[in-house]
C-alpha cells in the first residue's frame, strides 16, 4: 500500500468501489426495457431439444460453445471452429447450421435441435441414427453427429432424395476417414430407398 494514502482515504476508496459494483450489478439485473440501447442481455432462455434452458451467455459467445460448455450437450463437436468442417452442425428451426458460426444470442427465439434431441423420449433412435448404425457409417465417429443432423435436415425437406441430392446436402460435412459412401448409404436407407449394398446383394 502507498504510505501516502491515509486510512480514511483507503476506506473511502473501498466504499466507492463497493458502491460502483452494486450499481453495476443492479444495472445488469434490470429488465431489458430499462437498459440502454445496444446492451446485450446476459441471461437468456434457449429452446434446445424442446426444453427451455436458462443460460448466461457472453455477447460474443458461439452457439457451439454454449451447447458444449454451458449446457453439456457434447454431441455437437468442435472441429475447425470456423465454419468449414460441419462437425458442429445443428438444426435451427429445422434448418442445418454450423453452430460454431452462429452467436448464441441470435437463436434465443428459435428452436435448436442437437443430435441428443433426435431420439424419442423412450430412448429409441431416430430413423437416421438407426440407419447410420445399420450401414456401419461411422468410422472414427467424430463427424457423425454433424452428418446425422445434415441428413435429418435433408429428409425433412426432401423425404426421398436421389443419391446425388444426398451427396450435395452432405457436402458441407467433412469426413477425415473418407466414409462418404457409407454415409450416403445410410441416408438412402433412412429414406426407405435401396442402398448400393442392397443393390449388390440383390444381383
Amino acid at each position: 500500500m502507498n504510505v501516502n494514502v491515509s486510512r480514511r482515504r483507503f476506506i473511502k476508496g473501498v466504499i466507492t468501489s463497493s458502491a460502483a459494483a452494486a450499481t453495476s450489478s443492479a444495472w445488469y439485473s434490470a429488465s431489458a426495457s430499462q437498459r440502454p440501447a445496444g446492451v446485450v442481455e446476459r441471461l437468456i432462455i434457449l429452446n434446445v431439444n424442446g426444453r427451455k434452458r436458462p443460460v448466461d451467455v457472453l455477447p460474443q459467445e458461439t452457439l457451439a460453445f454454449t451447447l458444449r460448455y454451458k449446457l453439456g450437450l457434447t454431441g455437437t463437436k468442435l472441429g475447425c471452429n470456423r465454419g468449414e468442417c460441419g462437425a458442429c452442425t445443428v438444426l435451427v428451426d429445422d434448418i442445418n447450421h454450423y453452430a460454431c458460426s452462429m452467436l448464441t444470442h441470435s437463436v434465443k427465439n428459435r428452436a435448436v435441435t442437437t443430435v441428443e434431441g433426435l431420439q424419442s423420449p423412450s430412448g429409441e433412435l431416430h430413423p437416421v441414427q438407426l440407419a447410420f448404425v445399420e450401414e456401419l457409417a461411422p468410422q472414427c465417429g467424430y463427424c457423425t453427429p454433424g452428418q446425422i443432423m445434415s441428413a435429418v435436415a435433408l429428409l425433412k425437406e426432401n423425404p426421398t432424395p436421389t443419391r446425388q441430392e444426398a451427396r450435395q446436402a452432405l457436402a458441407g460435412n467433412l469426413c477425415r476417414c473418407g466414409a462418404y459412401d457409407h454415409y450416403l448409404n445410410a441416408v438412402m436407407r433412412a429414406s426407405g430407398q435401396a442402398t448400393d449394398n442392397t443393390a449388390e446383394r440383390s444381383t
